[in-house]
């Protein structure tokens, strides 16, 4: 089947239709594009469990925080077309800010799903206040639209697939979500759209990121427990011109932050080198 792009809501539902009554399942990766190998391995894993496999392209306004990098995000939509080509893509859903959002003058207007305070004041959510709402506005936007059976999310934002793990429990959206690993350049790097704003040193510099949390594994695979002595480990780790936002442990199950590891563990990083913030993490299996 070749690659269609669609850019209105409703020609999409058509397709979905269609699918539906061919009985095909339908498996969605939603993107912001510029598209990487870290996206390319989610349409991948999309591509491989289900009859269809569609990604929405669209930078989601609502998500950006004042200040941050909205209207420099890259948009790369022919790039992205090719990339997803050769991913096994039949469908990209690539609509207007207008068609998502019509005659939307001030987000206070709009209806937003917004998540629990308690699991937003943490990690990415501190920083980024109505950050979430924004996301789980968009992705719940587009279940209804895309209504798949299966939806794909990267594990680089463990704190987002969290929290669309628990709204599509909590409000009962008929769709599996499928948790796809983290992929990293081969410095270590995790794998990101805002990595392409990094010179050449500054990715050395951001290379400490991952090189921290590894560290951190190998302190808890020898034994170490204690999340303070952890966090310290990381510390030395990181050059001194990465400005660290947080460094956080977290129940894997319930996303508390623990001072003893005796669970499954989320080690998550945010940081930023020179203008770009970067976020990473790894899982401390017990």
């Amino acid at each position: 089947m070749s690659l269609t792009v669609v850019n209105e809501i409703s020609k999409v539902r058509e397709l979905v239709k269609q699918y539906k009554k061919e009985g095909k399942t339908i498996a969605l990766v939603p993107t912001m594009g510029c598209l990487h190998d870290g996206h390319k391995s989610l349409m991948e894993k999309a591509h491989s469990i289900a009859d269809i496999t569609i990604i929405s392209v669209f930078v989601n306004p609502i998500q950006f925080c004042p200040g941050e990098d909205y209207d420099k995000y890259p948009r790369t939509l022919d790039a992205d077309k090719i990339v997803a080509q050769h991913a096994g893509v039949d469908v990209i859903f690539a609509p207007s800010v207008n068609e998502m959002y019509p005659n939307l003058q001030k987000f206070s207007d709009l209806t937003m799903v917004v998540p629990p305070y308690e699991l937003t004041d943490i990690m990415c959510g501190k920083s980024r206040l109505g950050h979430f709402d924004g996301v789980e506005t968009v992705v719940s936007k587009l279940f209804n639209i895309v209504q798949p059976d299966y939806a794909c999310f990267g594990m680089k934002d463990i704190q987002q697939l969290f929290l669309i793990k628990k709204m599509v429990r909590d409000l009962n959206f008929p769709v599996e979500i499928v948790p796809c690993p983290l992929v990293r350049e081969a410095s270590g790097l995790a794998l990101s759209s805002r990595n392409k704003y990094l010179s050449d040193s500054q990715k050395t510099i951001a290379l400490t990121i991952s090189k921290s949390l590894f560290a951190i594994r190998d302190m808890f695979k020898a034994g170490i427990k204690d999340t303070k002595k952890l966090f310290d480990t990381g510390l030395t780790n990181l050059d001194k011109n990465v400005e660290l936002e947080y460094l956080e442990f977290v129940d894997k199950d319930s996303f508390k932050q623990v001072a003893e590891i005796k669970s499954t563990t989320i080690c998550a990083m945010a940081a930023r080198v020179g203008n770009v913030r970067l976020i990473d993490n790894v899982v401390l299996e017990v």
